[in-house]
């Protein structure tokens, strides 16, 4: 099991299940709660990052064996065998459209999308540099999906909130991507800053985090608008939330990458974290 959720970059998660409790707390203030969806809410988010992550380690082990970036990773150091990455793939993706059945028609009925947008983004390094876009899509999927599996139907506040984490996503996947700029250009990969070089990809990388915090803002005053028990902490989150993405702006520039794994996983683990957890907070209470 360790090598499984090592596999899948288990402690990953706290990117996007925030945002997804969110919806779940944002439709269940209209709706009802119910533990039961909360449940497979929640097997819904690990079954179907765990499918993504799985298959991308798949699909990625010649290139993986290569990099020596990533040569350690559980796939090219034998860890575990390719095939049952696969089969661990298989598995999860069949759990989760089970799960979505579990929830509602319309969940049920969008979850073979889903699986095409997640699983689908491991290819897109191969033909686009809009890869992180993609990436970005995936997770933004998270506070819909959870919004829908309570309420039964689509809201303009959950799809802002998910056009944000898209934004916020693909932000910092460009600054994760700066560490394989050259190994991209040689192995006929694409990426955004293979593309346009470190500088040029760090400039977009912050304008989609500005465009990030212009959705977020907007989806809070809608918010407060609709939920008239909503209140000051929802700007208190949205204020961390803005600092912690200009701070790891700091934390990495186009001739330095030494920090860029705080940037990618430590910065953005708490601002997703404490932005959900503070928010849904507000909401409730």
């Amino acid at each position: 099991m360790k090598k499984y959720l090592s596999l899948i970059k288990f402690s990953h998660t706290i990117f996007a299940m925030p945002f997804a409790l969110l919806g779940f707390t944002l439709a269940s203030q209209k709706y009802g709660f119910s533990i039961e969806k909360l449940i497979y809410v929640i097997l819904c988010m690990i079954f179907a990052r765990s499918a993504a992550m799985a298959f991308n380690r798949y699909l990625d082990r010649d290139i993986d064996k290569v990099n020596p970036r990533t040569l350690i990773r559980e796939i090219p150091s034998g860890i575990i065998k390719s095939k049952n990455a696969l089969i661990f793939t298989y598995i999860s993706a069949l759990l989760f459209i089970l799960s979505s059945y579990m929830l509602n028609n319309l969940c049920f009925v969008l979850s073979p999308i889903a699986l095409l947008v997640i699983l689908g983004y491991s290819y897109t390094k191969r033909f686009t540099s809009l890869c992180h876009i993609v990436l970005g899509i995936g997770l933004g999927l998270a506070p819909i999906g959870a919004y829908i599996a309570v309420s039964g139907s689509f809201h303009l506040i959950p799809v802002l909130i998910g056009l944000a984490v898209l934004c916020w996503v693909a932000g910092f996947d460009i600054i994760y991507a700066l560490q394989d700029e050259e190994f991209d250009k040689s192995n006929g990969l694409f990426s955004i800053p293979a593309s346009i070089g470190k500088k040029n990809a760090l400039f977009v990388s912050t304008f989609l985090h500005v465009i990030c915090m212009i959705l977020l803002f907007w989806s809070i005053r809608l918010i407060q608008s609709e939920y008239p028990s909503s209140g000051v902490m929802l700007w208190i989150s949205f204020g961390i939330f803005t600092f912690l993405l200009w701070y790891q702006h700091t934390l990495v520039t186009s001739t330095n990458l030494s920090k860029v794994n705080m940037a990618f996983f430590t910065t953005n683990g708490i601002a997703s974290l404490l932005f959900g957890l503070l928010s849904i907070i507000d909401l409730i209470f």
